[in-house]
């Protein structure tokens, strides 16, 4: 018997997707409803994150705890630290997660002025340094870094601007100005205090917003050819710098100094093998990787937790990645997009460097691996920004609704708890 006209093949149950405001006309698989659902993003975030946040302490712990004996105090001191630093950010992520979207818009201009004069607080008294960058503020019982709040205060001042000049941006006079000279004093200001690696990642998150904003590609080819030649000029007036590049592209270079660093991350890497030696097992954090606490994190999770720990986090980065590009996708407000945008160059951006760097497809360069390196004013400005884009997941079209439909954690137990009593 011959198929009529209207006859289908066979396919998954579908249901019918209504648009906002719209009709239904798009059916798509049944099974795919969790994703397409309107708060897969916030959880997705959430999860994701708070993932990040647990593997990061048990890793600061397992590679931190030799060198802090070896410096005569506790072995739990750098973790006790980093807790304490994640219990900071957690209240930061769960308030900021809450904030409307014109609060943070209207917080722009004051933000950025706030965060580079705090940055500025570097080059007084107050400043200290360590590596060659002078780039924190330290008093008795405080240390924090400056460039890390520049970070997120950029990402929103950006947002604000580009999305009110929207329909000028392809004049290159409205996409110029004052979006690059106010990031380049930003930027600037970074740069006195000779840490490269934060300005690099804060050019890619200026470059995020740039792009997401709609500014025309022509642009971004005399940008990026500018700032290829700023990086050189710097990399080339520092001995430093010059060092790290020549020993990351030779193939005889020092392995007792330039190379020490890359070729023990490889090792440690290479000895993890597939399921790795075993947590807290590692050889290379007996001071024989340098930072392994911070910037060479991911070889010691590498080495103690094999490929299946590193491939763990990179999917959980994955899941980061996916859930800003939804909601990038999904929500209406320009603002939003391009925050969101600027957020994922920076967070993304910097972890795809940071695990460049210990697999030895990029020179040393010093920037933590978001959410999991020992650090607390990047923790805390990372969880920051990531309950910025909480907020934005609450706001994408029908999420509020979806949330507020669905019980809270607290009453589902006390629901189950009565059953059992009856």
């Amino acid at each position: 018997m011959t198929p009529g006209p209207d006859a289908r093949p066979r396919s998954a149950p579908t249901r019918a997707v209504t648009p906002p405001g719209g009709t239904p006309e798009v059916r798509e698989p049944a099974f795919l409803g969790t994703w397409n659902s309107a708060v897969t993003s916030y959880y997705v975030l959430l999860g994701a994150t708070l993932l990040l946040v647990a593997i990061g302490l048990v890793m600061v712990l397992s590679s931190s705890s030799v060198e802090s004996l070896a410096a005569g105090k506790s072995p739990y001191a750098v973790f006790f630290s980093q807790a304490q630093y994640a219990l900071m950010g957690l209240p930061v992520l769960l308030v900021l997660s809450r904030v409307p979207v014109r609060l943070m818009r209207a917080a722009a201009w004051p933000l950025l002025g706030f965060a580079v004069v705090f940055q500025l607080l570097v080059f007084t008294p107050l400043g200290c340094g360590a590596g060659g960058n002078r780039n924190w503020v330290c008093v008795p019982g405080f240390t924090a870094q400056p460039s890390e709040a520049v970070k997120l205060a950029l990402v929103v001042w950006l947002a604000a601007v580009l999305s009110r000049k929207l329909r000028l941006l392809h004049e290159w006079q409205h996409a110029l100005v004052p979006a690059v000279p106010v990031a380049g004093v930003a930027i600037g200001v970074v740069l006195l205090g000779h840490d490269l690696g934060t300005a690099m990642v804060m050019v890619l998150l200026v470059a995020g917003a740039m792009f997401v904003a709609g500014v025309p590609l022509r642009i971004f080819a005399v940008a990026g050819a500018v700032a290829a030649a700023g990086v050189a000029a710097l990399a080339i007036g520092s001995e430093n710098r010059m060092a790290r590049i020549m020993s990351w592209l030779s193939a005889d270079c020092d392995v007792q100094n330039e190379c020490y660093q890359t070729l023990h991350a490889g090792y440690g890497l290479a000895t993890g093998g597939w399921s790795g030696v075993g947590l807290g097992q590692s050889a290379e954090k007996w001071s024989y990787l340098p930072a392994a606490h911070n910037d060479f994190i991911f070889a010691i999770l590498g080495e103690e937790l094999g490929m299946v720990g590193t491939l763990l986090v990179l999917a959980l980065f994955a899941l980061l990645a996916f859930a800003m590009v939804r909601i990038m996708r999904r929500h209406p407000d320009p603002f939003v997009k391009i925050a969101t945008a600027a957020a994922f160059a920076w967070i993304v951006g910097q972890a795809l460097v940071n695990i460049a760097v210990v697999i030895g497809l990029a020179p040393v360069i010093g920037v933590p691996l978001p959410l999991v390196s020992a650090g607390g004013s990047a923790l805390i400005m990372t969880m920051a920004a990531l309950g910025m884009l909480l907020s934005f997941a609450r706001s994408e079209p029908g999420a509020a609704e979806a949330l507020a439909a669905r019980p809270s954690v607290v009453r589902r137990s006390l629901a189950v708890i009565g059953r059992t009593r009856g």
